[in-house]
């Protein structure tokens, strides 16, 4: 059976109601379909389609719900996921995700605010884990924050211990420093980095220690004997 429209919902609501005690979940959108044949249960959102689902609310052109207590929600056009409690917000082109997991897949145009750690994530594909807490990117990846410039192809980030593993051809630009290596490992926490495989860097000389450089050097020039005395 399938049924349309705006009619559906005061029944959604109490059919969200019976089946997600413990779970604060609503959705709306401006055209409403759902399916209740048994075995393909689901519901589909379009145009301004939007659920909330305990902390995190998803929001895109088309969402479709389905699974027991419409655990699975497929997110396509202009997609936007914010978490409250993480301050994280991610959009995409199409974004899959697991209500009872809090996990997700994205792809296309992917970019993550972290605001909780005043880090901005792009790339071509995300994939979140545990939660949110695991964050890995890929394809033409950008990091960018106040300090910090890096792409690489790969990323792997642990949000809670704010450290970033890059790989695939990474280049780190971090407070004014340049750092290239097979696989680089930042620590935002502590400022510590780690670099694997085949190094290569360019590290910034700062305008005291040049200065204290060239007093060195002309120390040394005046210690030297003079051309007349050498004979």
């Amino acid at each position: 059976m399938k049924a349309r429209g705006p009619v559906l919902g005061l029944a959604l609501a109490c059919l969200v109601a019976a089946t997600a005690v413990a779970d604060t979940f609503s959705f709306s959108g401006d055209r409403t379909e759902v399916v209740l044949a048994e075995g393909r249960e689901r519901t589909l959102l379009e145009g301004n389609a939007r659920v909330v689902s305990n902390d995190i609310t998803l929001e895109a052109g088309q969402i479709e719900l389905s699974g027991t207590d419409f655990r699975y929600a497929e997110m396509r056009g202009e997609v936007r996921v914010t978490d409250s409690v993480r301050d994280l917000v991610i959009t995409a082109g199409d974004l899959s995700f697991d209500r009872q997991t809090e996990n997700s897949r994205a792809r296309g145009a992917v970019m993550v605010e972290d605001n909780g750690n005043d880090l901005l994530l792009k790339g071509g594909y995300l994939e979140t884990r545990n939660g949110g807490d695991l964050l890995f990117v890929q394809v033409a990846v950008r990091v960018l924050r106040d300090d910090l410039t890096a792409r690489a192809q790969f990323l792997r980030y642990r949000r809670e211990d704010e450290v970033l593993e890059l790989s695939g051809f990474p280049v780190v630009f971090w407070k004014g420093d340049e750092y290239r290596a097979s696989r680089i490992i930042l620590n935002l926490d502590t400022e510590e980095i780690e670099l694997q495989g085949r190094v290569e860097g360019a590290i910034e000389v700062q305008d005291d220690q040049a200065a204290q450089n060239d007093q060195t050097e002309q120390d040394s020039q005046g210690q030297a004997a003079p051309a007349g005395d050498a004979q």
